[in-house]
This record gives structure tokens, sequence and C-alpha cells, in this order.
């Protein structure tokens, strides 16, 4: 599985344009609560439902590169269809994500997908407060048929992604566009009972998030675009870690971010990958 994703994140990286980010960048940041940092110091107040940081890593990636320009309208609980239609928030509805594009685009990252299947509702149930033969694993409540559906699930979203890109270069075809995975959530075995998920739990769901960013690498390959890995430099940055190495907060957080959602430290790490990816680094 591990060789699979490698070769995934290879192939995306190699056939994706040159990356090069110039001065006068127009950068357009599109996404779920993965990309917004909901909890994040600071809320950004427009558009407040959304539960958008000013310090998540798309804004720290405008200001690293000195965008001319930049539009950031990630926003928590998005999934693919809000890139087309309006969203409906807490406190209120905001325009289609994909508005915020624009014909003198030149840069745009996209971090979507797992709302698409659920996997915030999957990491909840995953939750076990008493370790078996008492707690009940949840890894064998997700096989229907013989098959796994959360891999059913991500490969239905497979078309959905190439037709996003698609509609993404249609809006603005002078833009770099890259693809965004998603960290890491658990380490092998996970660290029961500090984080109160249980070693073969942990270890689907680590399976399961592999699969799913080896999908999204894949797309984007598929796609001509670039992919942003954040599976790899978040590793030993998981919530099993300590506060003040995690990236990802636990199920009770330490610092001011959403369960199983980057911290502040963690958008400072993922947008040193970001930046990387987008410069050419």
């Amino acid at each position: 599985m591990i060789r699979s994703v490698i070769a995934a994140i290879v192939l995306a990286v190699s056939i994706a344009p040159p990356a090069q980010a110039s001065a006068g960048e127009v950068y357009v940041a599109l996404g779920d609560s993965a990309a917004s940092g909901p909890l994040v110091p600071d809320q950004v107040v427009p558009d407040l439902g959304c539960w958008r940081s000013n310090r998540n890593y798309a804004h720290l990636t405008a200001q690293a590169i000195g965008a001319a320009a930049f539009r950031d309208v990630t926003c928590s609980g998005a999934d693919t269809k809000d890139m087309y239609n309006a969203q409906g928030t807490d406190l209120g509805s905001v325009p289609p994500q994909l508005n915020a594009l624009s014909q003198d685009t030149t840069l745009v990252t996209v971090q979507i997908g797992a709302n698409d299947i659920g996997l915030t509702g999957f990491i909840e149930d995953c939750l076990n407060l008493l370790p078996p033969p008492v707690g009940d694993a949840c890894n064998d409540d997700y096989m229907e048929n013989g098959q796994d559906t959360w891999r059913v699930k991500t490969d239905a979203l497979r078309p959905k992604l190439t037709t996003l890109v698609a509609d993404i270069r249609t809006r603005s075809p002078q833009a770099r566009i890259f693809v965004v995975g998603y960290g890491t959530y658990a380490p092998p075995n996970g660290c029961y009972p500090r984080v109160p998920i249980i070693k073969q739990d942990a270890n689907y769901i680590r399976a399961t998030l592999q699969y799913f960013n080896q999908a999204l690498a894949e797309q984007a390959a598929a796609a001509g675009v670039g992919f942003i890995d954040l599976q790899t430099p978040s590793t030993g940055h998981d919530p099993c870690t300590s506060a003040g190495t995690r990236w990802i907060e636990p199920y009770v957080p330490a610092s001011p971010a959403t369960p199983f959602h980057p911290n502040a430290r963690g958008m400072r790490g993922f947008a040193e990958a970001v930046i990387a990816a987008v410069s050419g680094a």
C-alpha cells in the first residue's frame, strides 16, 4: 500500500506542469475544513460560517509567494457539489467556490473529497472508550457484499475530481492547478488509550486514508496537474504525538482547532509543503 501511494505521488509530480511561482500571482484557494482551518486563530469575519483562518496554509502561501491577488474560499463542510452550488453554513449560505476563479487566475490549490466520502464521520465512529472485548471494533462495520464501502466511495469520487479539474481549467486557463492531499491521522497501531482508537481500527483508518490520498494523486496525474502530498510531511506529527509536536489535533484538542483537523503548527507545516510545490522547490 505504501509503495503504491509513493508511486502515485511520483507519477503526479513527474507529469505535472513546471511549478514556478512568479510576481503578480493571482491565487485562488478552494477546499474544505482541512484547508480552511476551523478555530485556528484568527477566524476571518466574512463568511464566518466557513470557519476559515487567516493563518491557514493558503494564507501563509499567498504571503510567502507575494501573491498580487488572493481569494480564499475554502469552507468547512464543503464537498465537490459546493464547488458548483451555494453552500449552506450555520451562519448563512456562501457562493459556489468556483465563482472565485477568473480568466486571470494563475494559481489554484484544491483540497476536497473528504466530505464526499464521509471521512470525518468515519473517525468519529471509531472512537472507542472501552477496549475489546468490551468495546467493539469499527473496522468490520464497513464491508458490504464483500467490498470495503470506503474504497467504493473513494473510487466513485474519481470521475468527480477529473471533472472538477477540467472545470477549473476551463474557467482559469492560465492557472497552474494543484490537488492537495490530506495529512496523517493515525500512526501504525495507534496509541490507545491516549487517542481512544484501538489498534486494528487505527490501522484501518491509516490504510483508508492512504488509499484515499492515492486516489487523489492518481486523479491529479491523470488530469495533468500537480499533487501536493501532506501525508509524508505530517508523519510524526499525528494526533498521537505530544501537544507541542502534533499538527493534527485528537478528539480533545489542546490547541485551537477542531478534532482531527490541523492546528496552527500544522498549517505552518502544510504551508511549507505547498510553498515548495508551487514555487518549484
